[in-house]
């Protein structure tokens, strides 16, 4: 967990755009973003690193010939700059058990849904099928199994009439810039705690959605 003498040290995983890079970027909290690492090449995220003095470099996955292989590479880098927190902030790679066994506890992820629903991929045409009328998008630690980690925050976004995937996707994209600084800053003030598969806000132990901060977010 977070060195209370200096600031957090975050490592920030990504695969793209590294949108949700900037976000954290933007937000100023009181830590030390001090490593971004990329399984692919000439992706925007790496340029968002380099224009704001953030090391950062690829380890592509192509370089290698097993997935835990390139798990063993990405965690060798990760374990040299000993991060208290790693964020995957649009990381399109499935981590193996042993991946996730070596930072449990300090590793959290985005899912553009409601998690416990629609884990996995095509969340938001999942959700407009089923005639939800709520999508959204969830923090969560991160476990062995996919996307089923315990829940830290999520946040809603109306499911309108006219939605497609693309125009849901991009109002639940907005709310994910909000909701994972927000996420963060309570990992690092330790008001959020990971014990036993399970989350804990201010002492007190959160459902399996997590806190919801539809409300909060919509006020900002």
């Amino acid at each position: 967990m977070p060195n209370l003498n200096s600031k957090a040290k975050i490592a920030v995983l990504i695969s793209g755009s590294g949108s949700n890079l900037k976000a954290l970027i933007d937000a100023k909290l009181d830590v030390e973003i001090g490593l971004v690492l990329s399984n692919k090449p000439n992706v925007k995220g790496l340029d968002r690193a380099k224009e704001n003095n953030i090391p950062c470099s690829v380890i592509s996955h192509k370089d290698f010939n097993s997935r835990e292989s390139f798990d063993q590479a990405l965690a060798a880098r990760l374990l040299c700059f000993e991060p208290d927190l790693v964020v995957l902030a649009g990381f399109m790679r499935i981590l193996t058990p042993e991946f996730v066994t070596k930072f449990l506890g300090r590793l959290v992820n985005i899912h553009p849904s409601l998690l416990p629903k629609y884990r996995g991929l095509h969340t938001h045409q999942r959700a407009i099928d089923a005639g939800d009328k709520f999508g959204g998008a969830t923090i969560h630690y991160v476990t062995a199994e996919l996307d089923g980690g315990p829940a830290i925050v999520q946040a809603k976004v109306p499911i309108t009439e006219n939605d497609s995937t693309e125009t849901l996707a991009k109002r639940v994209l907005s709310v994910e810039h909000k909701l994972y600084p927000l996420a963060v800053k309570w990992i690092i003030e330790k008001r959020v705690c990971f014990k036993n598969d399970e989350v804990l806000l201010d002492g007190k132990l959160l459902p399996q959605q997590g806190y919801d901060v539809t409300d909060k977010l919509s006020k900002n």
